[in-house]
């Protein structure tokens, strides 16, 4: 019983790392869009924040980035707000789920993810 516990122990610790690491974030090589639409409802904050983003009657959920991710960008605070109208490019990752890269309020550009654009 024991060798058989050793062996598992050993099999399943040699092929765990092998297996592919699944998260709930990360990009995924999905495909680029770009969204315009008015806010619904938001949640900034950690790991990143969350826009529920209305366009044309859809509800999409658009991941923005960390808290000082987006104070780098330039982003204050009352720039993302409920009924403020923004468009937004970033990666489909889903059933209208998309992680923005940049985003547009009025004449204004907001870079989240440089290396990604």
């Amino acid at each position: 019983m024991r060798r058989r516990l050793f062996l598992l122990t050993l099999l399943l610790g040699t092929l765990l790392p092998l297996a592919p690491a699944a998260a709930h974030h990360g990009w995924t090589g999905g495909e680029t869009i770009e969204l315009t639409g008015t806010i619904a409802a938001l949640r900034l904050g950690n790991p990143h924040g969350e826009l529920t983003l209305d366009v044309e009657g859809e509800s999409w959920t658009v991941e923005v980035g960390q808290p000082w991710r987006n104070d780098r960008a330039g982003l204050e605070e009352g720039d993302l707000a409920e009924g403020v109208e923004i468009r937004v490019s970033g990666e489909r990752s889903g059933e209208r789920l998309m992680k923005a890269e940049q985003l547009w309020i009025g004449e204004r550009h907001y870079v989240l993810y440089s290396d990604r654009i």
